[in-house]
């Protein structure tokens, strides 16, 4: 308890966030590493999944593949990486971006799948092409899913960039392993709560932009009609027409 209340105490100092490795500038690391490894995740998962889920082929393989990379340990991962690479930043964005990409290839595919098949046969029947129906059609209506996955993606690469300073490279894990090596636990504490709350309010970030497309028409699955004219569907429907 006493070591929780001295890491607010020091959370909440001044010298604790400013100057060359104060925690402002480990934050900005750490977020830095984290855009760069979700950046290229989505560079090479996106397409990947999206053809995946438009033409269906290869889906068993990928779900064997993500499954095979989320099951590789980070750390050894990275220790591997840096024996070839040596230290810097090199061995953690392997290990990070190997960590997130099977989210993003299945937030993609899955997001493409989930469009009702009636709405993609609609569209083909109106002389789509297969690159039309992808870009107009499934993306859009697929697009909370495919951000879904790039949200967790986020996450998982936040909650494990720390081990980045393992190797020698920034970020939050510099002070949590300074804390580590000098069993100065207020000091591990007050860095991890700052890494739970760049997690949290990246987290935010994603969902205030799933909510935000939701309300866009055309991006949120197919539109309802109004009630009224639902109602007159029905009853023509009813009458025969």
């Amino acid at each position: 308890m006493n070591n929780i209340v001295e890491a607010v105490r020091w959370l909440l100092t001044a010298d604790a966030w400013s100057g060359a490795g104060g925690l402002w500038e480990r934050s900005m690391e750490h977020l830095g590493y984290t855009l760069i490894a979700l950046g290229i995740s989505a560079a090479l998962a996106l397409p990947l999944g999206l053809l995946i889920g438009h033409t269906g082929k290869g889906r068993g393989v990928s779900v064997v593949a993500t499954g095979a990379a989320r099951a590789l340990p980070t750390l050894g991962l990275l220790t591997l990486v840096a024996l070839f690479t040596g230290i810097g930043l090199t061995a953690p964005m392997v290990a990070l971006v190997i960590l997130a990409a099977p989210s993003v290839l299945a937030g993609a595919y899955a997001g493409v799948e989930s469009v009702n098949p009636a709405t993609v046969d609609a569209a083909r029947a109106q002389g789509m092409s297969g690159w039309q129906v992808l870009t107009r059609v499934e993306i859009p209506l697929g697009l909370p899913l495919i951000l879904s996955g790039l949200r967790l993606a986020a996450l998982q690469i936040i909650a494990t960039a720390t081990l980045a300073a393992y190797v020698g490279a920034g970020g939050l894990g510099r002070p949590l392993f300074l804390g580590l090596r000098t069993y100065d636990y207020p000091l591990m504490l007050g860095t991890s709560i700052v890494v739970i709350l760049l997690a949290i309010l990246v987290d935010a970030v994603f969902g205030t932009g799933q909510r935000l497309i939701r309300r866009i028409p055309g991006l949120a699955g197919p539109q309802r009609a109004p009630r009224g004219e639902r109602r007159g569907r029905r009853r023509a429907v009813a009458a025969g027409g």
